[in-house]
């Protein structure tokens, strides 16, 4: 019996051996699918954000290429020096608004999501800004940034430009007459963490859909706006995993009627990513 007993629990641990590889596969298996459907999530928002903003987008191209042309038709036409100068200066501010919109498009569109970099968030909020400006404009809402520090954050930052253009997409959405859009960029009175805030005067959030605004797949949006754009129910999941994933947070507070503000925290960089950021 002696010599039975251990054979036979040797067969069995064999026995069991190879379905506790196949499971412990099969989670593996589950868990990398899991992961490429969320990047794939994630990729999907950040493209229907800019198929929003692709016809402003262009139409800000535009306006922009306009002045350049003539200038720089006016510059070689009149001989006078002064005036080639005034007239190239004219080119040189439109060029760089058209670089500025055009690095914020490429950003979005092939982001290099495995890098972090001190960033300059004032002037990341500044592009957001810029790419949304003319949709804003269609919409009759007006944007108010008021910059009162200039924080630097190691962020990745396309994926948090992602989560600005969405909370800015979303306060136009609020705002189906036209409003006031508020973004304000500041830091706590410890200066430990950097403070971007978008206010909207929209239509609020009724309190029970404000404790779920954050879930997946849920939504207020029963209807498409004038764009076609409905509302899927990801955006701000979305948008919180990749604040977290920074080591921030976002929170949302509402008053229906009255307006939303969505505030996004995120650690402020250490002395020597400051100056990194800076230069």
């Amino acid at each position: 019996m002696s010599n039975i007993l251990p054979a036979s629990t040797h067969s069995t641990q064999n026995s069991q051996s190879p379905q506790n590889e196949d499971v412990a596969s099969a989670l593996a298996q589950l868990r990398n699918e899991n992961q490429m459907l969320r990047d794939r999530v994630v990729a999907l928002q950040r493209i229907s954000s800019l198929g929003v903003l692709s016809g402003g987008i262009a139409h800000e191209i535009n306006n922009a290429l306009t002045p350049i042309l003539n200038y720089a038709k006016l510059a070689l036409r009149n001989p006078d020096p002064d005036y080639q100068k005034s007239a190239l200066e004219k080119i040189l501010a439109s060029a760089e608004r058209v670089a500025a919109i055009a690095q914020g498009v490429l950003g979005l569109a092939r982001p290099r999501l495995d890098r972090r970099e001190p960033a300059d968030l004032a002037r990341l909020t500044r592009e957001v800004l810029l790419l949304t400006s003319k949709d804003l404009e269609k919409h009759g809402v007006m944007a108010d940034l008021v910059i009162e520090a200039q924080p630097i954050s190691r962020i990745n930052p396309p994926q948090i430009q992602q989560v600005l253009l969405n909370l800015v997409i979303n306060a136009r959405q609020a705002m189906p007459h036209g409003g006031t859009l508020r973004v304000r960029v500041a830091t706590d009175a410890a200066a430990r963490w950097a403070l971007i805030s978008v206010a909207d005067t929209g239509v609020g959030i009724a309190p029970p859909d404000l404790r779920r605004i954050f879930e997946p797949f849920f939504t207020t949006k029963t209807t498409p706006d004038d764009t076609g754009q409905g509302g899927t129910g990801l955006g701000l999941s979305v948008c919180r995993e990749i604040v977290e994933a920074h080591r921030g947070r976002l929170r949302a507070e509402s008053r229906p009627g009255v307006g939303t503000t969505f505030t996004l925290k995120l650690p402020i960089a250490s002395a020597t990513a400051k100056r990194q950021g800076a230069a």
